[in-house]
């Protein structure tokens, strides 16, 4: 693995062992449907089973959001592999959406459906999964990135770098 990326693998790696062993956890331990509350009304943990995509969308004939996880893993597992130099935000970024592709991608293939078991019920939002999560992280890491990017190295220090150095008598 190339060293020059490798807050893209820790991201991925983290992201990853973190879905999976989340949801190893709530399959083991909740049966399907049940929810047990962190602080009633507002957060609980939900286990259910989404065929679909976010939001619940294309629940029928989602079969080919399997193949969509799997293309957006390989794209991103070679990008960093050959492509360009990242800064470390693109790196965390494109880490964290990998584990998030990847992580959702291994449930559409094994089972067909995602777990999901974050429940916000304050806001009544659609019950999601650390991989979700993870996907949201790196993409306000890809946007950190392209509000704030690095400062430039001025154009004399870099021609200052390519010469030898000169003695001083």
């Amino acid at each position: 693995m190339p060293s020059q990326h490798l807050f893209f693998w820790l991201a991925a790696i983290f992201g990853l062992l973190a879905d999976r062993l989340t949801k190893d956890w709530v399959m083991a331990s909740f049966q399907l449907r049940e929810s047990r509350p962190l602080w009633e009304g507002v957060f609980h943990f939900t286990y259910v089973e989404n065929p679909g995509a976010a939001f619940s969308i294309f629940q029928e004939g989602g079969e080919w959001l399997r193949w969509l996880s799997l293309a957006v893993s390989l794209g991103l597992a070679l990008w960093a592999w050959f492509g360009p130099s990242m800064t470390r935000w693109e790196q965390w970024g494109y880490g964290f959406i990998f584990s998030g592709a990847l992580g959702n991608g291994i449930d559409r293939f094994a089972a067909g459906r995602v777990v999901d078991f974050l429940d916000f019920r304050l806001i009544n939002f659609p019950v999601f999964n650390m991989a979700d999560v993870f996907i949201n992280v790196g993409i306000v890491c890809l946007l950190i990135a392209g509000l704030w990017p690095p400062p430039r190295r001025s154009r004399s220090l870099e021609s200052e770098d390519l010469t030898e150095p000169h003695d001083s008598q």
